[in-house]
């Protein structure tokens, strides 16, 4: 499937990825802004596609007191003023089928989490609307295995999907990425590495979720040679102290460098 096909998504003149960046959840709309003024500086000097991602709320948690959000309505409308302040698209990720029509008034990608993925109804709901739908793959699937989840979401006349690798769950806390899985996954849709949850430890046993954050552009530099069309993670200026999965989020002020050098290795790449 030919990247054309999600115009918020199309390279720019450059041949350059495109990039999907934010914090794991909104927490409030000074630093939502404040991530996405430096991400947008960045990007636009690049020449980078840019996409502004913050989840609206965090279904997903390890402990019952974990942080889950600051209320649907006031996250989803932070996310509409990045997007009106600063002139990008926005994701964000949507839990039950309820979610698809609530969300797709304020952001332009509707994410379906891995562990969702396979929940037909809600691949289902986030494709009718008509907004682009990311599908991250599951940590439990095979790349082959994403092409039914792309056909339902073409099958609901929707052609605006792309796929997100996010590793695969080896042991019970650790993630690996196949990188032969890209070349097979860009067969059905574009495909981005999710470089952030890909490095990932959950299961932790104080029920808060690890990561190896030094190995980020390790993780981001392999992505890029394996020929993905974007890429993902999530940042923040004060990982140490963000209310969700700061264990492995990239400190802001490493962004610039990571995506300069992966510019450059994109550019090798290409003529290669």
């Amino acid at each position: 499937m030919e990247l054309g096909r999600i115009p918020q998504l199309k390279h720019t003149t450059s041949g350059n990825f495109f990039l999907l960046a934010g914090p794991c959840a909104i927490e409030g709309e000074d630093m939502a802004l404040r991530i996405a003024e430096k991400v947008v500086r960045i990007t636009e000097q690049l020449k980078i596609p840019y996409v502004f991602k913050g989840s609206f709320k965090k279904a997903n948690r390890s402990r019952i007191d974990s942080f889950t959000g600051i209320g649907d309505e006031k996250a989803l409308n932070i996310l509409k003023k990045v997007s009106e302040t600063f002139a990008v698209p926005t994701v964000t990720d949507i839990h039950v089928p309820e979610d698809a029509a609530m969300a797709a008034e304020y952001v332009d990608i509707l994410q379906i989490p891995a562990f969702l993925v396979r929940q037909t109804d809600l691949v289902v709901a986030a494709a009718e609307t008509g907004k682009v739908v990311n599908l991250k793959k599951g940590q439990f699937m095979s790349p082959e295995s994403m092409r039914h989840a792309v056909k339902k979401v073409t099958d609901s006349q929707n052609e605006q999907v792309m796929l997100t690798e996010r590793g695969t769950m080896f042991g019970y806390q650790d993630m690996i990425v196949d990188f032969r899985g890209i070349p097979t996954m860009r067969q059905y849709a574009p495909v981005v590495l999710d470089v952030t949850h890909s490095l990932q430890q959950p299961n932790q046993a104080s029920g808060v979720t690890g990561g190896r954050p030094a190995l980020i552009g390790t993780m981001a530099r392999a992505g890029i040679a394996a020929g993905v069309d974007g890429v993902f993670l999530e940042t923040h200026f004060d990982p140490a102290n963000a209310k969700s999965d700061g264990a492995n989020m990239l400190d802001l002020s490493l962004l610039e460098k990571l995506l300069m050098d992966l510019v450059a290795l994109r550019q090798v790449v290409h003529r290669i």
